[in-house]
């Protein structure tokens, strides 16, 4: 699964890696968790648009936000066969964008946090799904982020990654025009493991209270 990650990239490296004009200025984060706001580019078919969304879908059928706590992966394998995910699977795709995620590695009783970036600490998209709740006076729009197999990088710590899209494919998947099931499934495989690396990070992460540099830290792998 993917339950934290970071995104404290300088904004205008974002809109240009990203080709993205974002309206809103954003705010350096260390440690997000789920339910809170991340950055979403999405697109009407044109253009990209890039918004915040809160972490935890819910779907437009539910009666109780609370549901997004539970909805904060989605597992790529069955993604179309899921209610819950197979329309937005089709309409509703978007990129959530990070530079780096974090996983835990149990240790006996203990669990080591390590932090996963690129080599070239580049942001990077994850594959993500979005909603919009109506149920309120104000709709709430809302994400997930997609997981798949780990790969080389990963497997060590967590036999799950988060879906990280290769560059030459974010135009498909942004695509709302585009419903071809078996081409979108193909781009839901492990990054390449040859760009990624890992490092031990203080267990300050552990708590979503701690949103401060020092999570991106590497500490002594001793």
């Amino acid at each position: 699964m993917c339950g934290r990650f970071s995104l404290a990239t300088e904004q205008s490296v974002i809109e240009e890696q990203f080709d993205v004009l974002i309206q809103e200025e954003l705010s350096y984060r260390y440690n997000i968790a789920p339910s809170q706001d991340v950055f979403v580019i999405g697109s009407n078919g044109q253009d990209r648009i890039g918004r915040l969304m809160r972490w935890g879908l819910v779907p437009p059928w539910s009666k109780d936000m609370k549901i997004g706590y539970k909805m904060i992966n989605a597992r790529s394998e069955t993604i179309d066969e899921k209610v819950t995910f197979k329309t937005p699977f089709l309409k509703k795709r978007c990129l959530i964008i990070s530079d780096g995620f974090y996983e835990w590695k149990k240790n006996g009783k203990d669990k080591q946090p390590y932090r996963f970036v690129m080599k070239d600490r580049r942001p990077f998209a994850l594959a993500g799904l979005w909603e919009c709740w109506k149920q309120d006076e104000k709709p709430l729009f809302t994400c997930t982020i997609l997981t798949t197999e780990a790969n080389k990088v990963t497997e060590n710590v967590h036999d799950r990654m988060p879906v990280i899209l290769r560059k030459d494919d974010l135009n498909m998947w942004l695509d709302p025009n585009f419903h071809k099931v078996k081409e979108l499934k193909s781009l839901l495989v492990p990054f390449d493991e040859d760009s990624m690396e890992a490092y031990k990070v203080s267990n300050m992460v552990n708590s979503p209270l701690h949103d401060v540099k020092e999570c991106l830290e590497p500490i002594n792998s001793k």
